[in-house]
Formats: C-alpha cells, structure tokens, sequence
C-alpha cells in the first residue's frame, strides 16, 4: 500500500505512531493545510515522509494508491469523493459522512470504480469483539444490550464559556452522537444490524447534543446507548440475555476483555486481544484487503457503515440536531 495522509491532528499522530506494523505500506505523503503546514513538515521529518503538501490537488496527483483522511467531520465527504474520483481507495476516519445521502455517493462510487472505501472505527476490527459474537448464542434469546460511552471534554469548558470548537458545532457536524456514541452505535450494529426504529434523546445546547441515549428496537429486546462529552462515568458494553450477560468494562471504541456469566454459574472470560493500540488491528486488515483485492469484504464493511450511518441519520434528525448538509442536493 502506497498512503498519502491527510491532515496533522491528534489522529494522524495516532496512526502515524502505530505505522511501523504495517509491513507492506509505505507512507508516501502528507497533505495539510497553510496554518498547519510546520506540524505537517515536523511530523514528515520524524517519520521520514518525503513529500509535503498545502494544496490538495497537487496531493492527489502524487503516486499513493491509498489516502487516509484524518479531518474534521464536515469535510469528510468532499474530501473523500475528490480522492475516488482521482482513482485512489481511501480509509476515513469516523464518523464516515454527516449524512446516508453523503455515504450512499461515495459507496456507489467506490464500488463504480473497483476500490476500497472504509471507514476506519477501531470498534469492529478488535480480536476481542469478534470473539463477543462468537458468545452470543451462549446468552440464550438477548433481551437487553447496553452500552456507554461517556468522556469529558476538554472541549466543554471552552464550549461553556462561549467558544464553538468543530467537537461541538453543527456547521462542523460535531456532537457527542457523532464523535462518541457512534463507538456505540458501530458495536450495536455489527451485531445485531438495523434496528426496527431508531429513537434519540439529547442533552442539546446551542443546536448539539452534548450527550444523549440512543434508543433502538429491535423488536425482540431494546438496546441504549449513552454517549457523552459534558460528563463522565464508568464505561462499559453489556449483553443480557435470557440464560446469562456479556459484560466489557471498557469503551466500545477499545473493546477489551469482559466475561460471560450463565445462570447456572458457569463462566468464561473474553480475551483475544492481542495489540497495545486499539488502531493496529483495523489498518493491518486494511492493509491484507488491499494487498489481497478483497473488495468482497471491503464492501461487506462498507454496507455496514451505510447501516450506521443512516440510524446517525435518523437519530440526529428526530432530535433536531441540523447539519449544513441536511436538505444539501448531492450527486
């Protein structure tokens, strides 16, 4: 895999810090904006990347095969259609677009072209997740699935005082759904799928949600997910069933560990992880995809971030949470 990134954030710096267990990628380039630039040459010198770039239409005529977007959410979409259509595949960050109508563009085009499109939420490629749907059967008839997801922000005290960081402003497509429950909402999903109804309630200030419960049915049993950045509490992932639990006592974003506890006593502990960062699982799997030309799976994937996104959809509508590019007429 030949890789061009995308911004010079917190998590390009992440991926950047993890890029030496990709054997068979090379980091070719980075792409930054004006302001940005001297972070964007001082991480190409650490990391011995050779080329730099301020404009991105230079950027997408380098020679990477693959661009990672590492930016603000808002920007995902536009940034992503531009990299496709120059013939790249491309890995963005969650949450994939602020809109199913956004992600439905860039799954057909994707597909059009024969390449791989992903959305990088470290939830579903974690050992120990995989193994939790292995378990699930020994649960019995799930009746209740829980999860919570709750980190103050650093952000909230800014917010609070008056100043709009992208985290919490809607022009920026930010909110405690899309930047926090949505480890949640991928968790949810990629076991059980789309839910029959989708209900939101937020905790809404200046036109974002802060925190809120997601709600879904799924006909059978109901699952919640909490999500927020205006408090903190103990997080954890919670199966109920009716012959026994699944509980994690981590975030859904690491995914860490938990155990299965029967109703007749019996147990059995969940521990199939095997790397120090939750991020190395989900780019060396990219990195296989693409070596292998596993578009098969690649799509399976992305039919499941269309499955997520359009719930984020949903929800955030019903709430009334209004991005600039709801109602946006889009290709």
């Amino acid at each position: 895999m030949k890789l061009g990134i995308v911004g010079s954030g917190i998590i390009v710096k992440d991926f950047l810090s993890i890029a030496h267990h990709l054997k068979h990628t090379t980091i070719l380039s980075l792409c930054s904006t004006k302001r940005s630039e001297d972070d964007a040459r001082a991480l190409a010198k650490e990391y011995l990347i050779r080329h730099i770039f301020t404009d991105y239409v230079d950027f997408l005529k380098c020679e990477a095969d693959t661009v990672y977007l590492g930016l603000p959410n808002h920007l995902h979409f536009s940034y992503a259609y531009q990299a496709l259509l120059a013939g790249k595949n491309v890995i963005v960050e969650k949450p994939f677009t602020p809109t199913i109508e956004q992600a439905t563009i860039l799954s057909r085009t994707a597909r059009e072209k024969h390449l791989f499109l992903f959305e990088a939420v470290t939830t579903l490629y974690q050992p120990d997740y995989r193994r939790v749907k292995e378990l699930i059967p020994s649960l019995g008839s799930v009746r209740l699935v829980r999860c919570s997801y709750s980190q103050y922000s650093r952000r909230y005290d800014r917010f609070k005082n008056g100043e709009v960081l992208p985290a919490f402003d809607p022009a920026c497509a930010g909110g405690a759904l899309m930047d926090i429950n949505i480890y949640n909402l991928h968790y949810a999903a990629g076991l059980f799928g789309m839910p029959e109804s989708v209900h939101y309630f937020a905790n809404i200030e200046r036109g974002i949600d802060t925190s809120g419960v997601l709600l879904l049915d799924y006909g059978s049993f109901l699952c919640t997910l909490t999500g927020a950045k205006d408090c903190s509490a103990p997080n954890s992932c919670i199966i109920q069933g009716d012959k026994g639990y699944l509980i994690q006592d981590s975030p859904a974003n690491i995914c860490e560990g938990g155990r299965v506890i029967l109703n007749d006593g019996s147990k059995e502990t969940v521990a199939d992880h095997s790397y120090s960062h939750r991020m190395i699982s989900e780019f060396l799997e990219f990195e296989n995809m693409i070596l292998s030309g596993d578009l098969t799976t690649c799509y399976r994937y992305l039919d499941h971030t269309l499955c997520v996104c359009e719930i984020l959809t949903q929800a955030r509508r019903m709430a009334g949470i209004v991005f600039p590019e709801d109602g946006q007429e889009v290709q």
